[in-house]
This record gives C-alpha cells, structure tokens and sequence, in this order.
C-alpha cells in the first residue's frame, strides 16, 4: 500500500451476520502502525444465576451511526496518532459465544490504541442507541447498560 493513500478511515457497520474478527482487524491495518487493538463483546451462558439462551440486539440505526461517528471524531481529538478505526455491531439474534461487537483501532503505539478501544467501547455502551435482550429459558429481560446516561438520569 503506498503510504500517501493510507489516511485515515473510519468502518462503521450494524448488521445482523455473523461479526469476523479477521475482517474487522483487516480493515485498520496500516504499513504506519506498530499496534492493532482489539475488543470483541460475546455473548456469555449465564447472568445472574440465570441461564441465557441467546441475545437479542436492536437499534435505532441511522442515529446509532450517527453516535458512532461521534466517538471516531472524539477519539481522533483525544489520540491523533490513531490511523484507523472499526467500529462493528452485530443486530438481531446473538447465539452463546458469537461476537455482539468488535472494535479494532491503530496507531503507531500500543498505548494510543490501548486506551482508544477502552474508550471506544465504554462511550458505545453509555451513548448509541443500542438495545439489549436477554432470552433465558423461562423468560427474558432488557437490559441497560450501566453506562447508558439516559437511563442514569431518570434515577
């Protein structure tokens, strides 16, 4: 890849297919980058003592992309070493140990990258408008994240 055309980008995605690590990390490689940083959200078995079948995700999508954005632009002020970013969600039927979201970031250092995907993920679960259910055997539950402001507010 010739360098002057590695600028930086920024892959946004909701979609109800299988999440690929491989290909979300694929996208924020660069030949300018020493460090490639990964979160991959799954969906776990059990929850509280309950067992979960499965999760279900929804969205509100245009202003879920629209907040995503947000984060990529937030991010490049705070770290603008930072190259490239992915940012996937998975909607719909989310079976056990299948990926529910994957970011990957790049940046020259680890550190940047680091603390980008942390940021990254904690800003997703408290601002975009993305909706949780967990399916157990006998019932199920929405779920908000304890990061989520608007549900913080009401308390």
């Amino acid at each position: 890849m010739d360098e002057s055309e590695d600028v930086p980008k920024d892959f946004i995605k909701l979609k109800s297919e299988k999440l690929s690590v491989d290909e979300v990390s694929e996208l924020v490689i660069s030949p300018n980058c020493g460090a490639v940083s990964l979160f991959i959200g799954t969906t776990r078995n059990n929850f509280e003592g309950k067992k979960v079948i499965h999760l279900e995700y929804e969205a509100y999508t245009s202003m879920a992309e629209m907040e995503i954005k947000k984060i990529c632009r937030d991010i490049r002020q705070k770290w603008p070493s930072v190259k490239h970013i992915a940012m996937h969600h998975r909607l719909g039927v989310v079976p056990i140990t299948e990926a529910s979201v994957i970011i990957a970031v790049s940046s020259p250092h680890r550190t940047e990258s680091l603390e980008a995907v942390m940021y990254c993920i904690n800003t997703l679960k408290a601002f975009v408008p993305i909706w949780k259910k967990e399916i157990y055997e006998d019932e199920y539950s929405w779920k908000e994240n304890k990061e989520c402001f608007w549900a913080n507010s009401e308390k």
